[in-house]
């Protein structure tokens, strides 16, 4: 293992998703706040980015390199980086209280996003699915829907809510999209960082950004925290897995929540971070349509 490292110092404001495109060893990530989503080319090290006109929280790949993307107002498809938004769909709940924020694409290509409830009061954070046009409801009992993955043999999901420090099991029946049994997988102490974005890794590992945690948690499929990592910023967000050989772990971080103190300890906070570490991660599934 070697120390965390600033990939790209973006200066995001609230800065999530990163997602590998292994086709192009393209890393692309969002920044939330600002309505932007990145597109760096890791051979190039060029970056680019485009601005939309309201947060996007969370988006997928497809099979033709479009994109699926989940914003305040509801679900867009966009067949390339720059092109129009086509509506998939719209949103049906408060958009002044609700927006999108964590998901991906389960084997099968089905697209699952949750949403926040701003007021964090009540659970209304809700975890939709989106698959041949329709939506589905698959869970609605959190303030902050986030971290969202699945096993290797796809048949445990994990959905985390970060502000109550929880992250869940789901028995997950890819053929049919069905989540069942819903149960605690880990519960975090109060004051030591919130579960935020997650992946897991080809051995089944859930690895877990502990939001104002300053680390990375590598935990077992049983829940037992085998391994962390520090993390330079206060705030990270999400990790991700890519890299020529799946085995570079790209973790997201927050600026816009820095205090002027943290931002002098931690001046490449909002920027995407990099770990080389010895497990591979999975090749993400990209939406089916």
């Amino acid at each position: 293992m070697t120390d965390m490292q600033c990939a790209i110092d973006a200066q995001a404001k609230l800065a999530e998703c990163p997602r590998w495109d292994e086709r192009t060893q393209t890393l692309y990530f969002v920044d939330i706040d600002s309505f932007i989503l990145y597109a760096y080319d890791t051979k190039s090290k060029s970056l680019v980015h485009r601005k939309f006109d309201e947060e996007i929280g969370c988006f997928a790949l497809d099979e033709q390199d479009g994109f699926i993307a989940a914003f305040r107002s509801g679900v867009y498809t966009f067949e390339q980086f720059n092109a129009a938004l086509k509506p998939y769909w719209s949103a049906s709940y408060d958009q002044k209280t609700t927006r999108f924020n964590d998901g991906r694409c389960d084997a099968k290509g089905r697209f699952l996003a949750g949403t926040m409830y701003s007021p964090k009061d009540a659970f209304k954070g809700a975890l939709h699915q989106f698959s041949q046009g329709k939506e589905v409801l698959i869970d609605q009992a959190a303030w902050t829907s986030n971290g969202l993955a699945f096993s290797p043999d796809n048949t445990i999901m994990y959905y985390s809510d970060t502000p109550n420090h929880v992250v869940y099991q789901f028995d997950y029946d890819v053929e049919s999209g069905v989540a069942t049994n819903k149960r605690v997988f880990i519960q975090f102490p109060h004051g030591n960082g919130r579960p935020d974005g997650a992946t897991v890794d080809s051995e089944g590992n859930y690895w877990s950004a502990l939001y104002q945690g300053q680390r990375v948690v590598k935990i077992s499929p049983q829940g037992k925290i085998l391994e962390e990592y520090p993390v330079p910023a206060t705030y990270p967000t999400m990790v991700a897995f890519g890299g020529p050989d799946m085995k570079t772990l790209f973790v997201s971080t927050c600026r816009g929540a820095q205090t002027e103190d943290e931002l002098k300890q931690f001046p490449h906070a909002g920027g995407i971070f990099a770990l080389e570490t010895n497990v591979k991660g999975q090749i993400e599934p990209r939406f089916a349509g």
